[in-house]
């Protein structure tokens, strides 16, 4: 399906959404556009919004501002066919302790819909979360990560169009967690719509979009790439000269237009963040400083926890809502996992 001028149509859009429990507001003017086939992460801390924005999405929770759709619908009006096109991974996933791994996952994909003749996909799946040697265990005898890897498998199991992984790779160690991350990208390629939330600001780099979301609204939005140089300013690289740079010549580095800004890391080594590229740069530092040689170039990879507080830290940023409803948001996902909240 596609819009006016030929743009597809968005899996899943937010428009000015917010969100309350009581009285306090967790979410706030939220603006997100999914489209097919992306990766979006959703990133921040606990309590800023994540869960309740996948939840609004899911139909789970209903928006009590604005509006959201999701396959060009409210999510509580999608069709029974629509939701067969979904995949929701919640925080703490539904999974029965007296059932072995296997046939928890046989138990979701009958509730799925997926055809018996299924032995092959769960053989796959169980082998993508590398649980294929203990799919006789009890979910009972299981540990919290196995639990965590079987209710991702889960998820996947009626192969959906769109998938809403909240905190996926939580309590896994990194070499899986890399796993997850490639076959994220794997059904990305296939045409997937991947939302999914995360702590771990790192896993920016995997997503295609990325929200970060700081006391229930977008701090900021963009590309990786885009949210790296808007945190920097421009593209930092470290310099290397074959003589000692003078505080002088910092200084003259740090007037010219194309030089956001200059530090000196080591004797020789200065970090110059700059709005042109290396070979560009080169030229700079060689009519700034023609006697000294540059002897090597190198772009800085990206810290995703400076510019997570970078972004969400910008002196320039609208406050956002106070603690009050990110603690209301906690609270109440607490009471939903002990079955005291919203039904």
């Amino acid at each position: 399906m596609s819009e006016a001028g030929g743009e597809s149509a968005p899996a899943i859009s937010f428009h000015d959404v917010g969100k309350r429990f009581g009285d306090d507001w967790v979410l706030r003017n939220i603006e997100l556009r999914v489209d097919p086939g992306t990766i979006v992460g959703l990133i921040g801390p606990s309590g800023c919004g994540k869960t309740t924005s996948v939840r609004l999405a899911t139909g789970f929770y209903r928006p009590d501002e604005g509006e959201l759709e999701v396959l060009g619908s409210a999510p509580s009006m999608l069709s029974t066919g629509d939701r067969t096109e979904l995949g929701y991974l919640p925080q703490h996933p539904v999974l029965f302790d007296d059932l072995s791994l296997r046939d928890n996952l046989h138990f979701h994909s009958s509730l799925n819909g997926v055809p018996f003749r299924r032995k092959r996909r769960l053989d796959e799946l169980l082998d993508l979360v590398e649980l294929s040697d203990d799919d006789h265990k009890l979910v009972s005898e299981s540990s919290g990560g196995m639990q965590r890897r079987l209710a991702l498998a889960a998820t996947l199991v009626h192969r959906p169009k769109i998938l809403m992984l909240d905190e996926p790779t939580a309590g896994i160690d990194p070499i899986l967690r890399r796993r997850f991350w490639e076959h994220f990208r794997s059904l990305r390629d296939d045409g997937v719509t991947l939302v999914i939330s995360t702590q771990f600001v790192g896993e920016a780099a995997d997503c295609d979009v990325v929200a970060m979301l700081a006391a229930g609204r977008v701090a900021a939005i963009g590309t990786p790439d885009e949210l790296f140089l808007r945190a920097h300013g421009g593209q930092p690289f470290d310099v290397s000269f074959t003589d000692d740079v003078r505080a002088e010549a910092i200084r003259e580095l740090r007037d010219h237009d194309a030089v956001v800004s200059a530090e000196r890391i080591g004797d020789r080594v200065v970090r110059i963040t700059t709005n042109v590229d290396a070979e560009e740069l080169q030229r700079v530092c060689s009519a700034v400083l023609p006697s000294c040689e540059v002897a090597s170039t190198a772009a800085v990879p990206p810290d995703w926890d400076e510019v997570f507080i970078a972004l969400v830290d910008a002196p320039d940023r609208e406050q956002t809502i106070d603690a009050d409803g990110s603690a209301a948001e906690l609270a109440h996902e607490s009471a939903n996992e002990t079955g005291e909240g919203e039904r």
